[in-house]
């Protein structure tokens, strides 16, 4: 397993565009090699309880023969096989369009997050799911669609976390991080697939205002116009009682109460109220949470991993290094390891005046943290 020495580096805390210097943080530890992708581009990861290693290669371009995969010697091998990897144009929901995201449950599934939206398009109707498979026999399990009034033109669904501790068969917590509508928090009810949309187009999971990424050291455009992505990342506190969101383009962490996302009666304005900003933590994509309550953020402008301590103002970096380029999802393992895709999103001809930056291949790395990650039951 190859590995990668950390440099000792100061810490940078960000709002709007103005960088604030924060206490210099001796950074230790190895980043390690755990995969390499020579084809397409993978952007989510999980570690099942098993020590299983799931990744997917959402449609956006890159030949993608199947969405979802298992590491098996090192190698991406279609998950749950190949026939499930192909879309079914009769039924949407019957087969994987385009994938984002993959987790695992801490009960022995793997769920898989289907966007139905290759290429950013509008959203297939009725492809738009979660779905659910046994780890024990590999089979698909259980199906849920999203239901059409959570769905928008706009929807991208883009991450999730799990609480069995609620509800007949519990609930998910879905990121939509529309580019050019409102985002939200998805709750969505597992038993009877009844979903609503939460914090729809507020502040908290809309791009934040005034935010304009530089990564490499150049500004990140989208085709030469501002790149402005929604509620992206999504980690779920040890005890289901506080959800963690941020937008993808933007370097606040926001928390809100889980029991008033989950409930009716409460308004709006009620829940607006009820969400706090914990402060910058620097530009990121993916989130997660471990089991003592700490939560992780990467750095996209940085080549960083970032960690808030629980009942912490300050984040530290516990993990930096040249090849750490656009540090994606996250996925606490059994091993004690923080799991992150290195994809080179921003080297996407999209970004790049048409010309495809990226240089194969991608990396899945880990960091140690001697963490367990965060129950879900």
């Amino acid at each position: 397993m190859k590995t990668f020495t950390l440099t000792v580096m100061t810490a940078a805390m960000f709002a709007g565009t103005v960088a604030h210097a924060a206490p210099a943080v001796p950074t230790v530890g190895k980043l390690e090699q755990v995969a390499t992708f020579h084809d397409a581009m993978p952007t989510g990861v999980t570690v099942t309880e098993g020590g299983r290693i799931f990744v997917n290669f959402p449609r956006w371009g890159d030949d993608v023969p199947f969405t979802v995969a298992e590491l098996r010697d090192g190698k991406p091998v279609p998950y749950p096989d190949a026939a499930f990897n192909v879309a079914n144009p009769a039924d949407p929901a019957a087969g994987l369009i385009s994938v984002q995201s993959v987790v695992a449950d801490g009960r022995g599934r793997v769920w898989l997050l289907d966007t139905a939206a290759p290429g950013f398009a509008a959203p297939k109707a009725g492809g738009a799911k979660l779905v659910a498979v046994d780890l024990a026999t590999d089979k698909v399990v259980k199906t849920v669609v999203f239901p059409a009034d959570v769905v928008l033109k706009s929807t991208y669904v883009n991450d999730m976390r799990f609480d069995f501790r609620t509800g007949a068969e519990g609930v998910a917590y879905v990121t939509d991080s529309s580019l050019s509508g409102p985002g939200a928090i998805i709750v969505l009810d597992l038993a009877t697939g009844r979903a609503v949309r939460r914090l729809n187009g507020h502040a908290t999971t809309s791009p934040e205002r005034g935010f304009a990424p530089v990564v490499e050291g150049k500004p990140l455009l989208a085709d030469g116009k501002p790149f402005n992505v929604a509620s992206d990342g999504i980690a779920l506190s040890p005890d289901g009682a506080t959800l963690y969101y941020s937008a993808l383009t933007g370097r606040h962490l926001y928390s809100v109460p889980t029991k008033l996302l989950r409930d009716p009666s409460v308004t709006e304005a009620q829940l607006a109220a009820a969400v706090r900003d914990l402060g910058a933590k620097g530009a990121s994509d993916g989130l997660e949470a471990d089991a003592q309550g700490a939560v992780y953020a990467g750095d996209y402008e940085h080549n960083a991993i970032r960690q808030l301590k629980k009942d912490s103002k300050h984040w530290r970096t516990i993990a930096q290094a040249p090849n750490l380029l656009w540090p994606d999802t996250f996925s606490i393992g059994p091993d004690g390891y923080l799991y992150v895709i290195a994809n080179q999103l921003h080297r996407q001809a999209g970004f790049n005046g048409g010309v495809d930056g990226r240089q194969k291949p991608y990396e899945l790395l880990r960091v140690k943290i001697d963490a367990a990650p965060a129950p879900t039951h």
